[in-house]
Protein backbone atom coordinates (compact mmCIF):
# COMPACT_ATOMS: atom_id res chain seq x y z
CA UNK A 1 0.00 0.00 0.00
CA UNK A 2 1.23 3.47 -0.89
CA UNK A 3 1.66 5.85 2.04
CA UNK A 4 -1.34 8.13 2.58
CA UNK A 5 0.87 11.20 2.12
CA UNK A 6 2.02 9.88 -1.26
CA UNK A 7 -1.58 9.33 -2.37
CA UNK A 8 -2.47 12.88 -1.32
CA UNK A 9 0.55 14.22 -3.19
CA UNK A 10 -0.44 12.31 -6.34
CA UNK A 11 -3.98 13.70 -6.14
CA UNK A 12 -2.62 17.22 -5.69
CA UNK A 13 -0.24 16.85 -8.65
CA UNK A 14 -3.07 15.52 -10.82
CA UNK A 15 -5.34 18.42 -9.93
CA UNK A 16 -2.66 21.02 -10.57
CA UNK A 17 -1.67 19.33 -13.84
CA UNK A 18 -5.26 19.64 -15.07
CA UNK A 19 -5.36 23.37 -14.31
CA UNK A 20 -1.89 23.94 -15.85
CA UNK A 21 -2.85 22.20 -19.10
CA UNK A 22 -5.97 24.32 -19.39
CA UNK A 23 -3.72 27.39 -19.20
CA UNK A 24 -1.64 26.11 -22.11
CA UNK A 25 1.34 24.76 -20.19
CA UNK A 26 3.28 22.02 -21.99
CA UNK A 27 5.59 19.21 -20.86
CA UNK A 28 9.16 20.48 -20.59
CA UNK A 29 12.19 18.25 -20.09
CA UNK A 30 14.81 19.73 -17.73
CA UNK A 31 18.08 17.90 -18.53
CA UNK A 32 20.82 17.23 -16.00
CA UNK A 33 24.42 16.17 -16.53
CA UNK A 34 24.85 12.40 -16.62
CA UNK A 35 27.84 10.10 -16.45
CA UNK A 36 28.86 6.61 -17.44
CA UNK A 37 31.50 4.25 -18.78
CA UNK A 38 32.22 3.18 -22.35
CA UNK A 39 29.37 0.65 -22.21
CA UNK A 40 26.58 2.42 -20.32
CA UNK A 41 25.40 5.87 -19.24
CA UNK A 42 23.24 7.19 -16.42
CA UNK A 43 20.59 9.59 -17.77
CA UNK A 44 19.10 12.21 -15.43
CA UNK A 45 16.29 14.65 -16.16
CA UNK A 46 12.91 15.89 -14.91
CA UNK A 47 9.64 16.58 -16.73
CA UNK A 48 7.62 19.63 -15.68
CA UNK A 49 4.70 21.58 -17.09
CA UNK A 50 5.85 25.05 -18.15
CA UNK A 51 4.86 27.90 -20.43
CA UNK A 52 5.89 27.35 -24.06
CA UNK A 53 9.43 28.61 -24.69
CA UNK A 54 9.89 31.77 -26.74
CA UNK A 55 11.71 31.40 -30.06
CA UNK A 56 15.42 32.14 -29.78
CA UNK A 57 18.53 32.08 -31.89
CA UNK A 58 20.12 28.71 -32.69
CA UNK A 59 22.56 27.57 -30.02
CA UNK A 60 26.26 27.22 -30.70
CA UNK A 61 27.38 23.78 -31.82
CA UNK A 62 30.18 23.89 -29.25
CA UNK A 63 29.52 21.52 -26.35
CA UNK A 64 28.51 23.39 -23.21
CA UNK A 65 28.09 22.11 -19.69
CA UNK A 66 25.19 24.44 -18.96
CA UNK A 67 21.84 22.74 -19.29
CA UNK A 68 19.32 23.96 -21.84
CA UNK A 69 18.34 27.53 -20.99
CA UNK A 70 14.64 26.81 -21.28
CA UNK A 71 14.75 26.05 -17.57
CA UNK A 72 15.91 29.62 -16.78
CA UNK A 73 12.34 30.66 -15.96
CA UNK A 74 11.87 27.76 -13.52
CA UNK A 75 13.97 29.06 -10.66
CA UNK A 76 13.75 30.22 -7.05
CA UNK A 77 10.35 29.64 -5.48
CA UNK A 78 8.86 28.89 -8.91
CA UNK A 79 10.94 25.73 -9.10
CA UNK A 80 9.07 24.42 -6.06
CA UNK A 81 5.62 25.35 -7.39
CA UNK A 82 6.17 23.93 -10.89
CA UNK A 83 3.99 20.93 -11.78
CA UNK A 84 5.74 17.58 -12.39
CA UNK A 85 4.29 15.35 -15.08
CA UNK A 86 3.43 12.00 -13.55
CA UNK A 87 4.59 8.72 -15.18
CA UNK A 88 5.33 10.29 -18.56
CA UNK A 89 7.36 8.53 -21.27
CA UNK A 90 10.69 10.18 -22.08
CA UNK A 91 12.49 9.39 -25.33
CA UNK A 92 16.29 9.26 -25.19
CA UNK A 93 18.27 9.57 -28.42
CA UNK A 94 21.98 8.85 -28.08
CA UNK A 95 24.60 7.65 -30.54
CA UNK A 96 21.95 6.75 -33.11
CA UNK A 97 19.94 4.66 -30.63
CA UNK A 98 16.47 5.42 -29.27
CA UNK A 99 15.33 4.40 -25.79
CA UNK A 100 12.03 5.10 -24.04
CA UNK A 101 11.74 5.20 -20.26
CA UNK A 102 9.13 6.21 -17.69
CA UNK A 103 9.51 9.15 -15.33
CA UNK A 104 8.60 8.49 -11.71
CA UNK A 105 5.82 10.08 -9.62
CA UNK A 106 7.79 13.32 -9.34
CA UNK A 107 8.59 13.51 -13.04
CA UNK A 108 12.21 12.42 -12.44
CA UNK A 109 14.08 10.12 -14.82
CA UNK A 110 17.11 8.35 -13.34
CA UNK A 111 17.93 5.43 -15.60
CA UNK A 112 20.86 3.51 -17.06
CA UNK A 113 21.07 3.08 -20.84
CA UNK A 114 23.35 0.55 -22.49
CA UNK A 115 25.30 2.28 -25.23
CA UNK A 116 28.83 2.26 -26.60
CA UNK A 117 30.55 5.66 -26.28
CA UNK A 118 34.14 6.89 -26.36
CA UNK A 119 35.57 8.55 -23.22
CA UNK A 120 34.89 12.27 -22.87
CA UNK A 121 31.88 14.55 -23.23
CA UNK A 122 28.79 13.60 -25.24
CA UNK A 123 25.15 14.68 -25.36
CA UNK A 124 21.84 12.83 -25.29
CA UNK A 125 18.73 14.34 -26.85
CA UNK A 126 15.64 14.07 -24.66
CA UNK A 127 12.01 14.76 -25.37
CA UNK A 128 8.60 13.55 -24.29
CA UNK A 129 5.23 13.00 -25.92
CA UNK A 130 2.04 13.34 -23.92
CA UNK A 131 -1.12 12.80 -25.94
CA UNK A 132 -0.86 15.22 -28.88
CA UNK A 133 1.85 17.36 -27.28
CA UNK A 134 5.50 16.77 -28.08
CA UNK A 135 8.18 18.65 -26.22
CA UNK A 136 11.10 20.22 -28.04
CA UNK A 137 14.22 17.99 -27.73
CA UNK A 138 16.83 19.21 -25.25
CA UNK A 139 20.43 18.12 -24.82
CA UNK A 140 21.75 16.49 -21.65
CA UNK A 141 25.56 16.54 -21.25
CA UNK A 142 27.16 13.17 -20.51
CA UNK A 143 30.66 12.46 -19.23
CA UNK A 144 32.07 9.06 -20.14
CA UNK A 145 34.86 7.78 -17.91
CA UNK A 146 37.75 5.98 -19.60
CA UNK A 147 38.63 2.47 -18.30
CA UNK A 148 42.16 3.72 -17.56
CA UNK A 149 40.95 6.38 -15.08
CA UNK A 150 41.59 5.46 -11.45
CA UNK A 151 40.66 8.63 -9.57
CA UNK A 152 37.43 10.59 -9.13
CA UNK A 153 36.04 13.48 -7.07
CA UNK A 154 32.81 13.55 -5.05
CA UNK A 155 31.85 16.82 -3.36
CA UNK A 156 29.04 17.94 -1.11
CA UNK A 157 27.40 21.27 -2.04
CA UNK A 158 25.83 23.08 0.94
CA UNK A 159 28.51 24.66 3.17
CA UNK A 160 31.21 22.90 1.13
CA UNK A 161 31.30 24.62 -2.26
CA UNK A 162 28.55 27.11 -1.38
CA UNK A 163 28.07 29.01 1.88
CA UNK A 164 24.39 28.47 2.70
CA UNK A 165 24.22 28.22 6.52
CA UNK A 166 21.71 25.40 6.14
CA UNK A 167 19.48 24.28 7.81
CA UNK A 168 18.63 27.49 9.69
CA UNK A 169 14.93 27.61 8.73
CA UNK A 170 14.36 31.23 7.77
CA UNK A 171 17.70 31.83 6.05
CA UNK A 172 17.59 28.44 4.33
CA UNK A 173 14.14 29.19 2.98
CA UNK A 174 15.33 32.60 1.74
CA UNK A 175 18.36 31.08 -0.01
CA UNK A 176 16.31 28.32 -1.58
CA UNK A 177 13.09 30.00 -2.60
CA UNK A 178 14.11 33.61 -3.28
CA UNK A 179 17.76 34.12 -4.14
CA UNK A 180 19.20 33.10 -7.49
CA UNK A 181 22.76 31.97 -8.21
CA UNK A 182 24.05 35.55 -8.39
CA UNK A 183 23.38 36.08 -4.68
CA UNK A 184 24.85 32.80 -3.44
CA UNK A 185 28.34 32.90 -1.94
CA UNK A 186 31.05 30.42 -3.05
CA UNK A 187 33.30 28.95 -0.38
CA UNK A 188 36.69 30.73 -0.52
CA UNK A 189 39.30 28.79 -2.46
CA UNK A 190 37.13 25.75 -3.08
CA UNK A 191 36.66 26.28 -6.82
CA UNK A 192 40.44 26.52 -7.29
CA UNK A 193 40.97 23.37 -5.19
CA UNK A 194 38.46 21.31 -7.17
CA UNK A 195 39.84 22.61 -10.44
CA UNK A 196 43.39 21.63 -9.42
CA UNK A 197 42.23 18.18 -8.34
CA UNK A 198 40.42 17.68 -11.65
CA UNK A 199 43.48 18.84 -13.60
CA UNK A 200 45.82 16.56 -11.60
CA UNK A 201 43.71 13.47 -12.32
CA UNK A 202 43.05 13.88 -16.04
CA UNK A 203 39.74 12.36 -17.12
CA UNK A 204 38.52 11.99 -13.52
CA UNK A 205 34.72 12.10 -13.06
CA UNK A 206 33.40 15.02 -11.02
CA UNK A 207 30.23 14.40 -8.99
CA UNK A 208 28.35 16.89 -6.80
CA UNK A 209 26.34 14.90 -4.26
CA UNK A 210 23.79 16.86 -2.22
CA UNK A 211 20.65 16.31 -0.17
CA UNK A 212 19.03 19.25 -2.00
CA UNK A 213 15.94 18.80 -4.15
CA UNK A 214 15.98 18.42 -7.94
CA UNK A 215 13.96 21.65 -8.03
CA UNK A 216 17.11 23.68 -7.40
CA UNK A 217 19.31 21.79 -9.91
CA UNK A 218 19.15 24.51 -12.62
CA UNK A 219 20.13 27.20 -10.11
CA UNK A 220 22.96 25.09 -8.67
CA UNK A 221 24.23 24.26 -12.16
CA UNK A 222 24.39 27.93 -13.08
CA UNK A 223 26.08 28.75 -9.75
CA UNK A 224 28.79 26.13 -10.25
CA UNK A 225 29.43 27.23 -13.81
CA UNK A 226 29.45 30.95 -12.96
CA UNK A 227 31.97 30.43 -10.14
CA UNK A 228 34.26 28.28 -12.32
CA UNK A 229 33.77 24.96 -10.55
CA UNK A 230 34.73 21.98 -12.75
CA UNK A 231 31.91 20.44 -14.77
CA UNK A 232 30.28 17.34 -13.39
CA UNK A 233 27.14 15.41 -12.59
CA UNK A 234 24.75 16.74 -9.95
CA UNK A 235 23.06 14.05 -7.85
CA UNK A 236 20.14 15.47 -5.88
CA UNK A 237 16.97 13.96 -4.43
CA UNK A 238 13.23 14.46 -4.68
CA UNK A 239 11.57 16.00 -1.64
CA UNK A 240 8.25 14.74 -0.40
CA UNK A 241 6.65 11.44 0.63
CA UNK A 242 7.58 8.02 -0.71
CA UNK A 243 5.46 4.90 -0.95
CA UNK A 244 6.20 4.03 2.70
CA UNK A 245 7.21 7.21 4.57
CA UNK A 246 6.46 10.93 4.91
CA UNK A 247 9.83 12.24 3.72
CA UNK A 248 12.90 10.88 1.99
CA UNK A 249 16.12 10.52 3.96
CA UNK A 250 18.86 12.86 2.76
CA UNK A 251 21.53 10.84 4.56
CA UNK A 252 20.37 7.60 2.95
CA UNK A 253 20.38 9.37 -0.43
CA UNK A 254 24.07 10.13 0.03
CA UNK A 255 24.92 6.67 1.30
CA UNK A 256 23.09 4.97 -1.56
CA UNK A 257 24.78 7.07 -4.24
CA UNK A 258 28.22 6.58 -2.73
CA UNK A 259 27.69 2.81 -2.72
CA UNK A 260 26.39 2.96 -6.27
CA UNK A 261 29.42 4.91 -7.53
CA UNK A 262 31.79 2.47 -5.80
CA UNK A 263 30.04 -0.46 -7.48
CA UNK A 264 29.81 1.22 -10.88
CA UNK A 265 33.51 2.17 -10.87
CA UNK A 266 35.29 -0.44 -8.71
CA UNK A 267 38.73 0.61 -10.01
CA UNK A 268 38.31 4.28 -9.05
CA UNK A 269 39.62 5.73 -5.78
CA UNK A 270 37.50 8.73 -4.81
CA UNK A 271 38.46 12.01 -3.18
CA UNK A 272 35.52 12.79 -0.88
CA UNK A 273 34.87 16.44 -0.01
CA UNK A 274 32.41 17.66 2.61
CA UNK A 275 32.08 19.75 5.78
CA UNK A 276 31.81 19.15 9.51
CA UNK A 277 28.46 20.89 9.87
CA UNK A 278 26.14 17.90 9.79
CA UNK A 279 26.66 14.29 8.67
CA UNK A 280 29.41 14.22 6.04
CA UNK A 281 32.09 12.94 8.42
CA UNK A 282 29.95 10.00 9.58
CA UNK A 283 28.75 9.14 6.06
CA UNK A 284 32.26 9.25 4.57
CA UNK A 285 33.65 7.23 7.49
CA UNK A 286 31.03 4.53 6.91
CA UNK A 287 31.81 4.51 3.20
CA UNK A 288 35.54 4.17 3.86
CA UNK A 289 34.86 1.28 6.23
CA UNK A 290 32.64 -0.54 3.71
CA UNK A 291 34.73 0.30 0.60
CA UNK A 292 38.30 0.86 1.85
CA UNK A 293 39.76 0.45 -1.62
CA UNK A 294 37.51 3.18 -3.04
CA UNK A 295 38.80 6.09 -0.93
CA UNK A 296 41.86 8.12 -1.91
CA UNK A 297 41.37 10.99 0.55
CA UNK A 298 38.68 12.73 2.62
CA UNK A 299 38.67 16.53 2.71
CA UNK A 300 36.52 18.15 5.40
CA UNK A 301 35.90 21.89 5.43
CA UNK A 302 35.71 23.16 9.01
CA UNK A 303 32.91 25.63 9.64
CA UNK A 304 33.53 28.75 11.66
CA UNK A 305 31.89 28.89 15.13
CA UNK A 306 29.04 31.04 13.80
CA UNK A 307 28.56 28.80 10.74
CA UNK A 308 28.58 25.74 12.98
CA UNK A 309 25.79 27.13 15.15
CA UNK A 310 23.71 28.07 12.09
CA UNK A 311 24.34 24.63 10.60
CA UNK A 312 22.65 23.01 13.57
CA UNK A 313 25.48 21.94 15.86
CA UNK A 314 27.72 23.44 18.49
CA UNK A 315 31.21 24.43 17.44
CA UNK A 316 33.91 21.91 18.35
CA UNK A 317 36.50 22.94 20.90
CA UNK A 318 39.15 21.21 18.82
CA UNK A 319 39.39 19.34 15.58
CA UNK A 320 38.77 15.62 15.92
CA UNK A 321 42.10 14.06 15.01
CA UNK A 322 41.96 11.24 12.50
CA UNK A 323 44.70 8.64 12.68
CA UNK A 324 44.26 8.05 8.97
CA UNK A 325 46.46 10.62 7.14
CA UNK A 326 44.03 10.55 4.23
CA UNK A 327 41.63 12.68 6.30
CA UNK A 328 42.41 16.38 5.86
CA UNK A 329 40.71 19.27 7.69
CA UNK A 330 40.77 22.98 6.85
CA UNK A 331 38.56 26.11 6.89
CA UNK A 332 38.78 26.78 3.15
CA UNK A 333 40.03 25.47 -0.16
CA UNK A 334 43.48 27.06 0.17
CA UNK A 335 44.18 25.38 3.51
CA UNK A 336 43.04 21.99 2.23
CA UNK A 337 45.14 22.36 -0.92
CA UNK A 338 48.27 23.19 1.09
CA UNK A 339 47.89 20.07 3.22
CA UNK A 340 47.26 17.90 0.17
CA UNK A 341 50.42 19.28 -1.44
CA UNK A 342 52.42 18.41 1.68
CA UNK A 343 51.18 14.83 1.44
CA UNK A 344 51.92 14.61 -2.27
CA UNK A 345 48.24 14.26 -3.20
CA UNK A 346 48.13 17.51 -5.16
Amino acid sequence: MMHRAARIEDWLHGTREGFARKRGYLPTVIPYTGYGSTGWVRILCRVLLAKPARPRKPASTRLRWRSDRRDAGIRGWRSFTSVPVNDVTVTIEINGQVHRVQADRGGVVDTVVRVSLAPGWHVARLHTEVHADASTPVEAPLFIVAPTVHHGIISDVDDTVMVTTLPRPLLAAWNTFVLDEHARVPTPGMAVLLDRLAATAEGAPMVYLSTGAWNVAPTLTRFLSRNLYPAGALLLTDWGPTHDRWFRSGQEHKRANLRRLAQEFPEIRWILIGDDGQHDEAIYSEFQRDFPGSVEAVLIRQLSPSEAVLAGRRAKDAVDEKHDPRWVYGPDGSSLAAQLAEQGLL
